[in-house]
């Protein structure tokens, strides 16, 4: 589509390159920013400039922070002695929100995918197994996918030897559904993850 101006065209390929962002969310995007009124663009601007140059990972977990080692990291409130393992940085978020995990985190910034061509030394695995020092539980909290269970196979062939707990969390079937529409493989895994009452 020919805009009337380069600069919107070209903010309008920028946004639609972001993930589920196709061109008509991007182009409304690009004419709300402009209908903003005083510096909103400009304060826009900066926040995404400011991802770029203050932004950077925990030396520790991996997470995205503005200070190193994260606040995760440097709390003295968090038990040190259980890690949860996480695919990407957004993840921590999640749990976070939950308020029922009190350890710290390790990011692995993917998965294994062999067939994507993914292997173990592509991610964070080295620096998790370096951790485990003093570690009595690492929770791998991957999603239930092939890669998230090559990944959990692998982590656990190489750490069990070390003597760690390791659990991951359980999937089954959402608050909310019904069995009627939930697959097999989702009922397997709920039956598989069931808890003593």
């Amino acid at each position: 589509m020919d805009y009337s101006s380069q600069a919107i065209q070209q903010a309008v390929e920028y946004f639609s390159s972001l993930p589920s962002i196709g061109k008509k969310t991007a182009q409304r995007l690009v004419y709300h920013l402009l209908r903003q009124e005083g510096t909103f663009i400009e304060k826009f601007s900066e926040s995404v400039l400011n991802l770029a140059s203050d932004i950077v990972f925990c030396s520790v977990c991996f997470n995205f922070t503005e200070d190193d080692p994260c606040p995760i990291c440097s709390s003295k409130k968090r038990k040190r002695n259980i890690i949860c393992a996480v695919e990407q940085p957004s993840d921590i978020v999640l749990l976070e929100k939950t308020a029922e995990y009190f350890g710290l985190y390790h990011v692995l910034h993917g998965l294994i995918d062999p067939l994507g061509g993914i292997s173990p030394d592509l991610i964070k695995l080295k620096e998790l197994v370096s951790r485990m020092g003093d570690v009595e539980e690492l929770i791998l909290a991957l999603n239930p996918t092939v890669e998230g269970e090559i990944t959990i196979q692998y982590i656990t062939k190489i750490l069990k030897p070390l003597g760690v707990k390791i659990t991951k969390i359980a999937s089954g079937i959402p608050i909310g559904s019904s069995l009627e529409f939930t697959d097999q493989a989702t009922l397997s895994r709920a039956l598989e993850g069931r808890i003593e009452l």
